[in-house]
């Protein structure tokens, strides 16, 4: 449904995207990720045809929308747009601000209108402006404008982030539901690794510009490509290493790695790798970790733990346990170390 094919964009000097391609197929919902200023909100524009194309190539169900020798309009693209301050019309009631965009009659366009706000679960607010509603009602009345018109692409560029934290959280689980209803190929722009992992489909991860891995959620989690993409989604307990017969060795037992013999690495870890076991026996108790702090966190708890390093001098490591009860502080624990969340990079 979309494609966007080798996209470069500069601004000035300044290489903002860097031969990009990606594809989003209908129903589907594709998230661009990264950190701010890694070009993803200019892919946004160029495929909405909000900024002109430079090099590359636009396509959206077939019919090429940008390329050295065509440039279609925004308006004649087929795409629906939810902007972060949703960009509604002050003075235009939310009936008025959802038919605003539509063709045909005035009854045809009120009905079409009624239809998403329903749709979207905001029709008793036909008649209110802007104004009067929350946040969470605002967007969702701009996800019901850009749905109106029946698009083919639907294009959100970080449209939860004026949110608050519980509100997003309903607002997401409501909008992920339209979209997919909708049958419409959509890609998300988001800096929040754990939108991403809920909204998406697949998530593309950028970095300066360029991608740096596509894949499904579990991909990108148990699978990432290098530390950058390890890092970006979740916590990472980071260790120097280096390979000797194929291992990288840590206090919590050797991780596997293909890296050449002898390359120095660093082993990535996350904390719900690290399983704890209460110390049985003072034979174990030399190598075993000591509890620094222990936080619940709601469904888990996060645990600080000393470590024996290589060196004698401890490592402060985070582990990730189940459960409201996590163990005590100053309490002696051993460490089983989970190899599937666990990965190994050139240092």
């Amino acid at each position: 449904m979309l494609q966007l094919e080798h996209i470069s964009h500069q601004y000035g000097p300044l290489r903002a995207v860097d031969d990009l391609s990606l594809r989003v197929g209908p129903g589907e919902v594709v998230c661009l990720i990264g950190p701010s200023g890694c070009g993803k909100s200019t892919v946004l524009r160029v495929a909405a045809g909000l900024e002109r194309l430079q090099a590359g190539r636009v396509v959206i169900s077939g019919q090429v929308m940008a390329d050295a020798a065509t440039d279609v309009p925004p308006e004649s693209r087929g795409v629906g747009l939810v902007f972060q301050d949703y960009a509604l019309f002050p003075h235009l009631n939310v009936l008025d601000n959802v038919a605003f965009g539509l063709r045909g009659r005035g009854a045809e366009r009120a009905q079409r209108a009624r239809a998403v706000l329903e749709q979207v679960g905001v029709a008793e607010y036909a008649a209110s402006y802007p104004h009067v509603l929350s946040g969470g009602q605002q967007q969702r009345v701009a996800l019901a404008r850009a749905l109106a018109p029946r698009p083919r692409v639907m294009l959100l560029d970080e449209p939860f982030s004026g949110l608050d934290a519980r509100l997003r959280d309903q607002v997401r689980d409501s909008t992920l539901h339209v979209l997919k209803d909708s049958g419409a190929a959509c890609l998300l722009v988001t800096h929040d690794p754990d939108e991403a992992m809920f909204m998406a489909d697949r998530i593309a991860v950028m970095r300066a510009g360029r991608m740096v891995q596509v894949g499904s959620p579990v991909d990108l989690y148990c699978r990432p490509v290098d530390g950058f993409v390890a890092r970006f989604f979740g916590e990472i307990n980071a260790l120097p290493g280096r390979i000797a017969g194929g291992t990288a060795a840590t206090p919590f037992g050797l991780v596997p790695s293909r890296l050449p013999e002898g390359s120095a690495v660093e082993v990535l870890i996350r904390p719900e790798a690290l399983r704890l076991s209460p110390v049985n026996g003072a034979e174990r108790a030399a190598s075993a970790a000591r509890v620094m702090a222990a936080r619940m966190l709601g469904r888990s708890s996060l645990v600080h733990l000393a470590v024996p390093g290589p060196d004698g001098k401890p490592l402060h490591v985070h582990a990730r346990v189940p459960g409201r009860a996590p163990p005590a502080e100053n309490s002696l624990v051993t460490i089983q170390l989970d190899l599937e969340q666990s990965f190994v990079f050139p240092a």
